[in-house]
């Protein structure tokens, strides 16, 4: 029966198109939370966890309302929303298993992978904050450092307000961001302005290197619609944007393709206002220094 193989009903394009994800792919992911799925939901629903696997990642690909996923699938709102909910904590706690930097064996991959991607030394990830729309006042900050290959390997999800520290200290490589960020020992922003042909080629070099950020933002939301605006309440949020992330990484690690489809959910006005947190600008004078080295050094 559709029931008791739920994966059988679907052709591998569908799975794609639907859920994201490919067979394999689902069966992986449904291997992954099945210990903890079991314990959590011992005796709340009849549902397999292949089933309770693609109510959860139909709504992270779509953001439909939950009376709409759970159209599509056969299940009613109440069920979806449990679901959603017991699946999102349990993948957000595997984030520290799926989102870490580098081991120090691959420290030397990464940097390779950034210097042929923009001329950049030295650079472990790229850093930059992204916002997610709920329903309601706030957005979300999420602060996102990726690599090369556009997986994230640290993740800071915050309320707005919430003070958040951008220590992300690193012996053995710098992380690049915008001018957003403080410059720091471990953190190179570019140059405001820049006044030698070689800070101007510092600076071409650290933006070529960012667009990787900005092009991991970008396969995150297409790839779940469902951080485009988030209507669940406020701690449900964090544990479905960490749920994303981990599947991001998941996807990224298993060359899952990026498939769009139409998208069923009602397109929201993304209203933001928010603009993007500063840092105090206590810069010394050896994150300059720093800074300066490596123009004198590579460019």
């Amino acid at each position: 029966s559709s029931r008791s193989k739920p994966l059988e009903q679907y052709t591998n394009e569908e799975l794609y198109a639907r859920f994201r994800f490919g067979n394999a792919d689902i069966k992986y992911i449904a291997d992954l939370v099945r210990p903890e799925l079991q314990r959590r939901t011992r005796r709340s629903h009849s549902l397999s966890v292949e089933e309770q696997v693609l109510i959860a990642l139909r709504f992270y690909a779509s953001g439909s309302f939950y009376q709409v996923v759970g159209d599509s699938i056969g299940v009613d709102k109440s069920t979806v929303s449990k679901v959603v909910k017991a699946l999102s904590v349990t993948l957000a706690s595997l984030v520290n298993q799926f989102v870490c930097f580098p081991r120090d064996d691959q420290i030397s991959q990464t940097k390779r992978k950034f210097l042929l991607l923009g001329s950049m030394p030295n650079t472990i990830g790229v850093i930059e904050w992204e916002y997610i729309n709920r329903k309601g006042r706030h957005s979300i900050n999420i602060q996102l450092v990726g690599d090369a290959d556009l997986l994230i390997t640290n993740c800071v999800v915050k309320w707005p307000g919430s003070v958040h520290n951008a220590r992300i200290l690193r012996e053995n490589g710098i992380i690049l961001g915008g001018s957003a960020y403080p410059l720091l020992l471990w953190l190179m922003t570019p140059f405001l302005a820049p006044n030698t042909p070689e800070q101007a080629h510092f600076n071409t070099a650290h933006s070529k290197t960012r667009c990787a950020i900005e092009r991991l933002n970008g396969v995150l939301k297409r790839r779940f619609a469902c951080l485009n605006y988030l209507r669940v309440e406020p701690q449900g949020v964090c544990n479905i944007i960490l749920a994303c992330i981990v599947l991001h990484n998941i996807a990224t690690k298993r060359n899952v393709p990026l498939c769009d489809e139409v998208n069923d959910a009602p397109a929201e006005p993304a209203e933001n206002e928010d603009i993007p947190p500063t840092f105090s600008q206590n810069e010394r004078v050896t994150d300059h220094a720093v800074r300066d080295a490596i123009v004198r050094n590579y460019f």
